[in-house]
């Protein structure tokens, strides 16, 4: 039997995104959010227009995407309920964020250089992409009371670093699904992922197949910053 339900919200369940980016004194930020999906070298994400992960990805036009795995669960736990902004919005003040200038202290994560823009890395994430933003739009314009409240910001990537524990053996270029352990958020809730249930048709494609002209793209920024 199904029925009707009018749920606050509808976080089905993504990975969870550490979004790391520069503050405007030279500092490093960093944001935990699960409102993203990905196309090829490309990730939308959906943030609060107000947050400072926006403001600073808009300003400076960069970030850092690094992904979790559910073993730090509690490292992120520990950023829940923060903010980068001072004043902290109104809209998180009702729901219990503090302002906290030390994302990383807090956190216990550690920033590393990135080799293609400001924003750190974070050492512990097995996998961090370093993005470019290319688009920003506003999203519900239609209705009065959310219009300029969220953004949807749509990130190139241009650099991808992996934990070698995950790439799949004999293929440099691959990551394994069997031993990657994505954090997911579902319903404001931490889990992880389960083994794999049936296997897919799709996989039997080349990933190959699937590349497109932003690897190229990449690969021809990250030879002019090696030969710098």
């Amino acid at each position: 039997m199904h029925t009707t339900i009018e749920p606050g919200i509808l976080y089905f369940g993504t990975p969870v995104v550490l979004i790391s980016t520069v503050n405007e004194d030279g500092s490093f930020n960093l944001a935990p959010m699960s409102s993203a999906f990905w196309l090829g070298w490309r990730c939308v994400l959906g943030l609060g227009s107000a947050s400072k992960t926006t403001q600073n990805m808009v300003r400076t036009g960069e970030c850092v995407l690094n992904l979790p795995s559910a073993d730090l669960a509690h490292m992120v736990d520990r950023l829940a309920l923060t903010t980068g902004s001072n004043p902290v919005p109104e809209r998180k003040v009702r729901r219990g964020y503090h302002f906290e200038p030390d994302k990383f202290g807090v956190s216990g994560f550690t920033a590393t250089p990135a080799e293609t823009v400001r924003a750190p890395l974070v050492r512990e994430c097995p996998v961090r992409l370093e993005a470019v933003v290319e688009t920003t739009h506003g999203l519900a314009g239609d209705d009065p009371a959310l219009r300029g409240a969220i953004s949807v910001i749509e990130v190139r990537i241009q650099r991808v670093h992996v934990d070698e524990q995950i790439v799949m053996e004999g293929q440099p270029n691959r990551i394994d699904p069997d031993k990657w352990r994505p954090l997911i958020l579902s319903f404001q809730e931490f889990y992880g992922l389960g083994p794999k249930v049936h296997s897919s048709r799709l996989g039997t494609i080349p990933e190959a197949l699937y590349r497109g002209p932003d690897i190229d793209r990449a690969r021809a920024i990250n030879q002019a910053v090696a030969a710098e």
